[in-house]
């Protein structure tokens, strides 16, 4: 063999894919379990997606468990199915979020636009950029003189849940009692407030929902002067925790 063609084959062999490496670049992207998630969150079993996409079941099983690798035409069947573009089976999938938010390391903040507090609260979510809700501990104080509940109304939803002693909220022109274990979920854009309603503290777990609730064809009426518009705290706070 002349030295040329020794040069020429080391080329070729420095150009071409590694097959072990290609069956690797294919596994990562798991295209298998992405086709699997995409039908049972549809609640679809093998034999409809085989229906709608003309491939036998026991085939898009072996897919699913990785045992055969798709052709573009297949691939692109079962995208069609579920509304998807194809690069949705080869982009990188972002990493899962996971955050622990130690008790140690939260900070307590009081109820803020009042000179007396009537809670504390401490962000559950802190760590989480662009979050979705914002979840939060909230400690009322039993009332006295000084302290006067504050109304307060933010867009989405709210869901509070009661750890310890009592508490009383208002929504509207709705007035409730609730005691340990009693949760309630409710529309935040409706002015609320909520107050400790016995002799010892009491410990709340309060959910902030920022989606608006949908839209719903009713006269607009006018707010009284009394109650206070949201401002940046626990609705960005409790409850939009703000008062």
């Amino acid at each position: 063999m002349s030295e040329l063609t020794v040069v020429k084959n080391e080329e070729t062999q420095k150009t071409q894919v590694d097959p072990e490496t290609a069956e690797r670049f294919i596994s990562e992207k798991r295209i298998g379990e992405r086709i699997k998630r995409l039908r049972l969150k549809k609640s679809m079993g093998l034999v409809e997606l085989g229906k709608h996409t003309g491939l036998s079941a026991s085939f898009l099983s072996q897919l699913e468990t990785g045992r055969v690798v798709p052709t573009l035409r297949n691939l692109a069947r079962i995208a069609m199915v579920f509304s998807k573009d194809l690069s949705y089976f080869f982009d990188s999938e972002p990493n899962a979020l996971f955050r622990i938010h130690r008790r140690k390391d939260r900070v307590r903040l009081p109820q803020t636009g009042v000179e007396t507090p009537t809670y504390f609260f401490e962000s559950l979510g802190y760590m989480v950029p662009d979050r979705h809700m914002d979840p939060y501990f909230a400690e009322f104080q039993p009332l006295t003189k000084e302290m006067e509940p504050k109304a307060h109304m933010h867009q989405g939803s709210e869901f509070l849940y009661v750890l310890d002693g009592e508490l009383s909220i208002r929504h509207g022109e709705q007035e409730c009692s609730l005691e340990v274990g009693d949760a309630v979920y409710f529309d935040a854009s409706t002015p609320h407030s909520y107050q400790c309603a016995g002799k010892k503290p009491a410990g709340v777990i309060i959910v902030t929902m920022h989606q608006a609730p949908p839209a719903v064809q009713t006269p607009l009426r006018a707010v009284g002067a009394g109650v206070a518009r949201p401002l940046a705290g626990p609705g960005a706070r409790p409850g939009g925790v703000d008062g």
